[in-house]
């Protein structure tokens, strides 16, 4: 390992090495398949950290000489990455599991990979070693780079299961290959890890401490990305608002903004996810002065119950929150609001979940994610006594949906007859007649498909019918808006 500001960062050799063994066994897959190419599947789930690991590991397949597919029957290589937020994405993982036990009964030769957050917690583990022994190579979110290495084992000996899992902070990896999801926009980690420590999450026990990434690193890859013709940027960490707190120099998200604000070729960033207890005046204040910077942010509120918040160890309270959103809309009046809403944690009373109540009507999300708490073994919540019955868990988010839902129809039939500004990311999947991308305020939106090539564009688009959870347009010349 290398040091780097106060975090260790694996060293050039340890990625050649890698490189090595992905060589290795490009040439054996060459030899093997001559003109054909074999098969990889990937899935994801969970958050954009997710998927962007998701990316990095499509590239080193690629590398490889791998080619998609989303038939399970056909892959050569299964691999599922994880998460461990919720107990549904959990359940999931099993049941698919269960169902590629099956498929793998008939191709001795499919190797089946699992890595993520949910291998980072021990029972987990014991659970894939003792029910799940068809599962090749198992992994955590720590040593995602050795992938070639692990997959080169078992292509070349008959090893039985791999278990490979770091109980370790991390460090920080450059260098990874990556397959980008999208042609226009791009997810770039800027750090990784987290120590807020919320009595609900498991993600510092999974993801690791904090530990920031250097600017010139995050700098080099956002003008990488320029030069290959990417227009928006999404900058990931679980708390990009303490971006910069591992570093030597004092360099904040707010320097970084403006940084990346400079690069020729962006045009648009955005960042995910922002804690209410770090959204600083400085922040705010670049967001409302750079012209790049969008006008949305996923701003957590959790719970709208004041006590409740404490016991999450949030670090903030309702009244806080409001704080915040005020300070914001007086800076950037048309900024959208998204956020996340936890229904039932933990000895949350009525009189609470009507306090959250309160703030969706208060706050007028553009859009929720709304869950159910879920027990995560091993976070301080497991232990917590007034655990909420299941059936007033879901009475309690039913009746949270009609707000949500209904505010964000409301925001969204207010933009009829605007004309709004739009980054085209793609010919819709449903209907090849039609383009969609989404404009500054994160608003999805469809419109009928012109004659050209407008992917990666920004276009002016008339909303003639919104829809509760997307705008339907029409787009406009240059000539018409100005006029």
């Amino acid at each position: 390992m290398s040091k780097r500001g106060l975090i260790e960062t694996v060293s050039e050799d340890a990625v050649k090495k890698q490189q090595q063994y992905a060589d290795m066994i490009k040439v054996q897959n060459t030899e093997k398949y001559h003109d054909k190419k074999p098969k990889y599947m990937i899935t994801t789930w969970g958050c954009q950290m997710n998927e962007h690991d998701s990316e990095n590991l499509s590239g080193m397949f690629e590398y490889m000489g791998y080619e998609l597919t989303d038939r399970e029957e056909d892959a050569d290589v299964i691999l599922y990455n994880t998460c461990a937020i919720r107990e549904n994405a959990e359940l999931k993982v099993y049941g698919n599991l269960s169902l590629l036990k099956h498929i793998k009964e008939n191709r001795d030769d499919m190797i089946i990979g699992v890595c993520g957050c949910m291998m980072q917690q021990p029972h987990v583990v014991e659970e894939l070693k003792k029910k799940y022994s068809h599962v090749d190579i198992v992994f955590g979110t720590h040593n995602i780079y050795q992938f070639p290495e692990m997959l080169y084992q078992q292509l070349t000996s008959n090893a039985g299961q791999l278990i490979d899992v770091w109980d370790i902070d991390g460090q920080i990896i450059e260098g990874l290959p990556t397959t980008r999801k999208f042609d226009v926009k791009s997810f770039v980690n800027i750090m990784y890890g987290c120590n807020n420590f919320c009595t609900y999450c498991i993600v510092p026990y999974t993801r690791g401490r904090e530990r920031s990434r250097e600017p010139k690193d995050i700098l080099d890859e956002i003008r990488f990305l320029a030069n290959e013709g990417i227009k928006e940027i999404t900058l990931l960490g679980q708390n990009v608002n303490s971006y910069g707190k591992t570093l030597e120099q004092n360099y904040t998200f707010a320097d970084l903004l403006r940084d990346v604000n400079d690069i020729d070729g962006i045009e648009r960033i955005r960042f995910m996810s922002s804690h209410p207890k770090d959204l600083s005046d400085e922040l705010i204040d670049a967001m409302a002065e750079l012209p790049k910077v969008c006008e949305s942010l996923h701003l957590p509120i959790q719970s709208g119950s004041t006590r409740l918040l404490k016991k999450m160890n949030r670090h903030y309270s309702k009244e806080d929150y409001y704080l915040l959103v005020d300070k914001l809309r007086a800076k950037i009046p048309n900024i959208g609001f998204t956020t996340d809403i936890m229904v039932g944690f933990p000895g949350e009373t009525e009189e609470d979940f009507l306090e959250t109540m309160e703030v969706v009507e208060r706050v007028q999300y553009d859009s929720a994610f709304t869950f159910l708490y879920s027990v995560r073994k091993g976070t301080p919540a497991e232990k917590m006594e007034d655990q909420v019955p299941e059936e007033v868990k879901k009475e309690r988010f039913q009746r949270l949906l009609e707000p949500v839902n209904r505010i964000a129809a409301e925001k969204n039939h207010a933009y009829a007859g605007k004309v709004v500004e739009v980054l085209v990311e793609s010919v819709s999947k449903r209907d090849e007649t039609k383009l969609t991308g989404r404009t500054r305020e994160n608003k999805l939106v469809n419109f009928d498909r012109p004659e050209g090539d407008w992917i990666g564009k920004i276009v002016h688009v008339k909303i003639t019918n919104p829809k509760s959870f997307s705008l339907n347009g029409e787009m406009v010349s240059d000539e018409e808006v100005l006029g």
